[in-house]
């Protein structure tokens, strides 16, 4: 009898152990998770306002120089810069206005773009944080000067002064 109390308990543990995990890998495991799988949304973040945003939370940025959809982040910059990329076509909610496309990179994947601008998650940010906002950095050879992306028709309500500068020795 006692033995079967004992599995009872362990298959209840197991039971509730699996529901957990479903459920994180529903919701993404975190409260920072801002849509249900959008690729890029809109979250307001202290000190940017309002910003977009990927599937995870991270702020979303785009470079002065990368234009007409000219991938010029690659390499070094990569180190620090992570391209917005997907698999199959990129969703936004209905209340972003704007047109998401894909440019494709010099490695073959498919990056994000918004409005024509090259989406990027900075490697020091965290969900729900800007510390990339109008960083400048160089790499070789080419300087690039890095926004938080707004929603059409929305600006900073933060500073803009650089934030840090960073250039690569070209080693």
């Amino acid at each position: 009898m006692r033995r079967f109390l004992v599995i009872g308990v362990i298959a209840v543990i197991v039971a509730v152990a699996g529901v957990a995990i479903a459920i994180a890998a529903t919701t993404g495991g975190s409260s920072s998770s801002t849509t249900s799988g959008a690729t890029v949304s809109i979250k307001k973040l202290a000190g940017a306002g309002r910003v977009l945003v990927d599937s995870k939370g991270r702020a979303l940025y785009r470079s002065e120089q990368e234009r007409n959809g000219m991938v010029m982040c690659d390499g070094a910059c990569l180190s620090f810069w992570r391209p917005l990329t997907v698999s199959g076509t990129p969703t936004k909610p209905h209340s972003l206005a704007g047109k998401l496309a894909i440019v494709k990179r010099p490695d073959g994947k498919r990056q994000v773009t918004f409005n024509g601008k090259l989406l990027y998650s900075f490697k020091l940010d965290k969900p729900g944080k800007v510390t990339g906002d109008n960083f400048k950095d160089a790499f070789g050879g080419q300087t690039f000067r890095w926004h938080v992306v707004h929603p059409a028709g929305t600006s900073s309500t933060g500073t803009t002064s650089p934030t840090s500068t960073y250039s690569d020795p070209g080693y």
